[in-house]
């Protein structure tokens, strides 16, 4: 099985998934991959009707372990619940954020692979800040690897 982080068939797809809650920020975050270049792999929810965010959470980590994307963006409204559910497949390692600064270092310490958003506490350019760091940084390895590799 090839790797999805270095296949380069799957290199540049990112998926997204949110509840109803998280819908309006994923649409925008949708947007913002698409102009810098992205395929998206959009796992729903498709419009603000009422959701279980676990159903998307779930979704997200099913796409991560089969392949379909290497990175992923999941939002509902306050992140918690949609990232323990994602959380939950082997292949996830979802990391909430509230910062630029938490989005760079959950990929440069911990190789988080989905990076999780409160559309109920952070703003639209919080957001964009933080899927910029996720997006523009690697993995640093190193010692980190070895940690990571515990999780």
């Amino acid at each position: 099985m090839t790797d999805p982080m270095t296949n380069p068939v799957t290199k540049d797809i990112i998926a997204i998934a949110s509840d109803h809650a998280g819908f309006e920020l994923k649409s925008a975050i949708k947007d913002a991959l698409i102009e810098r270049g992205f395929e998206v792999l959009d796992l729903g929810t498709g419009n603000g009707d009422s959701v279980d965010y676990p159903d998307f959470g779930h979704a997200m980590g099913a796409a991560i372990d089969a392949g379909e994307a290497p990175r992923g963006v999941i939002v509902c409204g306050s992140g918690i619940g949609i990232s323990i559910a994602a959380n939950r497949h082997k292949g996830v390692r979802a990391a909430l954020c509230t910062s630029g600064l938490m989005a760079r270092l959950a990929r440069q310490h911990n190789d988080a692979n989905v990076l999780a958003l409160g559309a109920r506490i952070i703003g639209f350019e919080t957001a964009m800040d933080c899927l910029n760091a996720f997006l523009d940084t690697d993995f640093e390895g190193g010692r980190h690897a070895r940690r990571a590799e515990k999780i």
